[in-house]
């Protein structure tokens, strides 16, 4: 598969280029518990996509925490990324949680903290400390799984070669998305992109150029 576009590292002589790190997700949800001059922080983090998701999350918690003084949250997942202080003063909550995952070197993950007020307030420091200790302490018992790049790729073939192609998909791993019966069968399928570049070397050899792709395939 072709890395253009990337930029040279440049090492010392005779040492290993360094690997990169791959983005990570949570396996499930993780959750902690903290009390703090009389409040209570219930936080919680988990795999979450989009903000539409992260706020059904957050709904649901106020459904579960109907007393709660505030249900903060932060979700790092690319563009969808979003901190919400829920009435906090502002850069308190949301901020210093989105921090902590941006730290973790994770995506793709919401951190949630639902505060009971106790009565004593805790200072803007205060608060962030409190913030960043629900999400950390959550964090430390989450199970981290890498997070695998898919890509979707487009082929034609003799109706011959059906029966291999969906062989050759499924022993890879791949999801067909649409086969479609013209002038030749046409396929559609995902798959992981580290897999991508050697099932495209397969199915040219073992269909002898007989399959065509449609737009880029890896190499």
């Amino acid at each position: 598969m072709s890395h253009r576009g990337q930029a040279a590292v440049k090492v010392p002589s005779g040492q290993p280029l360094p690997r990169p790190l791959l983005p990570h997700t949570l396996a499930t949800a993780v959750h902690s518990e903290l009390v703090i001059k009389k409040s209570r922080f219930v936080g919680c983090v988990r795999p979450v996509t989009d903000r539409a998701a992260a706020r059904a999350v957050v709904a649901a918690l106020w459904r579960e925490h109907p007393a709660a003084s505030h249900v903060c949250w932060a979700l790092l997942a690319g563009g969808q990324s979003a901190a919400v202080d829920d009435g906090e003063p502002s850069g308190t909550a949301g901020r210093p949680m989105l921090d902590v995952l941006r730290h973790q070197d994770l995506e793709g993950v919401l951190a949630t903290v639902v505060r009971y007020y106790g009565g004593v307030n805790l200072g803007a420091g205060g608060l962030v400390r409190a913030y960043t200790d629900a999400v950390a302490s959550a964090l430390k018992g989450a199970d981290k799984v890498p997070i695998v790049r898919r890509v979707t790729l487009r082929c034609s073939a003799p109706y011959a070669l059906e029966g291999l192609l969906r062989r050759e998909i499924d022993a890879a791993g791949g999801v067909l998305a649409r086969v479609t019966h013209g002038e030749a069968v046409g396929v559609e399928f995902s798959m992981a992109e580290p897999a991508a570049a050697g099932l495209v070397a397969r199915l040219n050899e073992t269909g002898q150029g007989r399959v065509v792709w449609l737009g880029d395939a890896p190499d």
